[in-house]
């Protein structure tokens, strides 16, 4: 198809949602309808939409795990567990919540493929629309990290999504493969550091021919400029000399990239030496890329807080977002990826699976309501928990995040992506209240003491009396905060910063807060590269680089003890006096 017929079908499909919601579902229903999972629900063979959603209750990942773990050790019964089709592979999730990730079952369903290539096709073919690409400026600085390749008992592969085209046994090399600037041995690896490095030498090797700058998530492009900036004397040098760092251990990497260098570049080095202007790195993008047309994440939800420093770095570049996908499967596509975030608009893609919505509101009543509208029951202005069946065998499945509906795309819901769904019930702030907290300490921290934030995450501590929550915030390196003669005037600024940081933290925290249900905030400063190491660990447990977000909420006992050992300082609010 061409990427005119391909925006064509998408733009039908939009036409024509409710009705194709409807007939997602029945095909959903007529293939696996009879699978272990959903036969104590659905004994009548005609089943329509009202008929599922009474019968079959909502679930989540904990509902689905013993069958999963079955098929992964290679149950005899596995085929018809979850799906009829067979069983290709697992993904991991993210691994942002937990250090274990999740697996999710990708079973080979061609109305899956189907759905799936419709998405990214039509993803490809609009950023194809507004950069129509060259005969010669065609490489991709793709910040891609394949992740280990795990198998299970049963003899099954695990990895993340976005590394199964690049590992795949296709006769074909992934597409992906021949626009990166990057030999293949680069995404690959098994070190991100040493990746990273190897992937900004690559680009600097060869910048005229470099068109575009991507990465699934904007924290993995924040990660990968941090290491430019750090690294510059030293990627410089290896330039000029034709060599590679001795901090690349890998060796296949190390030999690969040392080849793409092709030998001592000392012109080309010259003048990249001389881009960052008294080493101040605004804009430096376009300096090192003279031909680079686009800078492109997805910056939404908790990717957010990215978003200035990539504006930063890019200058005049423009920074173009990406698509609501999910491991389980796709969800909504971004039609206008030039917007800013707070201005991205999703539009759900009807074809890829059966989408509800669970109303969610922020007074604390989360999914008090549990009837689920479909898509046609959605109001604007209002915001839901995404709940799907899709074609690879879950079943009115609760993904976890928290939608606003913002109007309609012909008749398919417009939905920003605002946060992920609170876990208990005894939760007393969102990762959107957080945030909004964070942005606050940013600002006074900038005018108190020009400090920056590089990271911060959270955890509610249920077990103290009374509860406490305590922010974990690492800030960037080499700041007074860090300096050990300057703990009683760092003291000082931190205590101030905490309690007007706790105001923003909601009503329901701050309503707690002073009926004495909560203890004064705690507000602790980590040890710089606090947060790498959380990500490292992640890895080891079988998390992606690429896939990886930074946790807001803790909600695991590990995460916390690797944060509390970084703690170097800690302050207390004092906005509300103790009774």
């Amino acid at each position: 198809m061409t990427d005119e017929e391909i925006l064509r079908k998408l733009e039908d499909c939009t036409r024509e949602a409710p009705r194709l919601q409807l007939e997602t579902l029945q095909t959903i229903l007529e293939h696996n309808g009879g699978v272990s999972y959903l036969r104590p629900y659905l004994q009548n063979a005609l089943i329509d939409d009202k008929t599922f959603r009474r019968f079959v209750p909502i679930s989540s990942y904990d509902d689905y795990a013993p069958l999963i773990n079955r098929m992964a050790d290679g149950a005899d019964d596995h085929p018809s567990l979850l799906s009829v089709d067979p069983l290709i592979c697992f993904f991991y999730s993210s691994g942002t919540s937990s250090m274990k990730p999740k697996m999710i079952p990708q079973f080979n369903s061609t109305h899956s493929r189907a759905a799936s290539f419709l998405a990214h096709q039509g993803s490809s073919a609009l950023l194809r629309r507004l950069f129509p690409p060259g005969p010669s400026v065609n490489k991709v600085l793709w910040f891609l990290y394949a992740g280990n390749v795990t198998v299970t008992k049963g003899g099954f592969k695990v990895m993340a999504a976005s590394a199964y085209p690049l590992h795949s046994n296709s006769s074909s090399p992934s597409p992906m493969l021949s626009m990166c600037v990057s030999p293949r041995e680069v995404i690959l690896g098994s070190d991100l550091q040493q990746q990273m490095y190897c992937h900004l030498l690559c680009g600097l090797r060869n910048p005229n021919s470099v068109d575009g700058i991507r990465a699934p998530y904007a924290a993995g492009l924040v990660r990968a400029f941090r290491l430019l900036e750090s690294k510059w004397e030293e990627l410089c040098n290896d330039l000029e000399n034709g060599s590679v760092s001795s901090m690349i251990t890998d060796v296949s990497m190390r030999d690969a990239v040392a080849e793409l260098l092709g030998g001592p570049q000392p012109e080309l080095s010259k003048t990249i030496r001389t881009a960052p202007e008294g080493r101040q790195f605004g804009g430096i993008l376009g300096k090192l890329w003279p031909n680079l047309r686009y800078v492109t994440c997805v910056s939404t939800g908790t990717m957010e807080q990215y978003y200035p420093l990539i504006k930063y770095y890019a200058g005049e570049i423009p920074v173009l977002g990406g698509d609501y996908f999910a491991s389980e499967c796709c969800i909504a596509i971004n039609l206008d990826r030039t917007q800013p975030p707070e201005q991205t608009r999703y539009v759900l893609l009807p074809t890829a699976a059966y989408f509800e919505f669970l109303p969610f509101d922020l007074a604390g009543n989360h999914g008090a309501a549990e009837e689920t509208v479909d898509i046609s029951g959605v109001e604007i202005g209002k915001m839901y928990e995404v709940v799907v069946t899709t074609y690879r065998g879950l079943y009115r499945f609760r993904l976890g995040d928290i939608v606003r509906v913002l109007g309609f795309h012909n008749l398919s819901p417009e939905l920003e992506y605002v946060m992920r769904a609170p876990k208990a019930a005894g939760e007393v702030f969102t990762e959107r209240d957080l945030m909004s907290a964070m942005e606050r300490l940013q600002v006074m921290l900038r005018d108190e003491a020009m400090v920056e934030v590089t990271e911060f995450t959270s955890y509610s501590d249920m077990e103290s009396k009374p509860n406490r929550v305590t922010i974990f915030v690492e800030v960037m390196d080499g700041c007074f905060f860090l300096q050990n003669d300057k703990v009683e005037e760092s003291t000082l600024v931190l205590r101030k910063c905490c309690s007007s940081v706790e105001e923003c933290l909601g009503g329901l925290y701050n309503v707690q807060r002073r009926r004495g249900d909560l203890g004064p905030l705690v507000l602790s400063i980590v040890k710089p590269g606090s947060f790498d190491r959380l990500i490292q660990v992640a890895m080891e447990n079988g998390a992606s680089a690429s896939q990886y977000k930074p946790p807001k909420i803790i909600r695991n006992s590990e995460i916390v003890n690797l944060m509390e050992a970084s703690v170097i300082m800690t302050v207390h609010s004092t906005a509300y006096p103790e009774g």
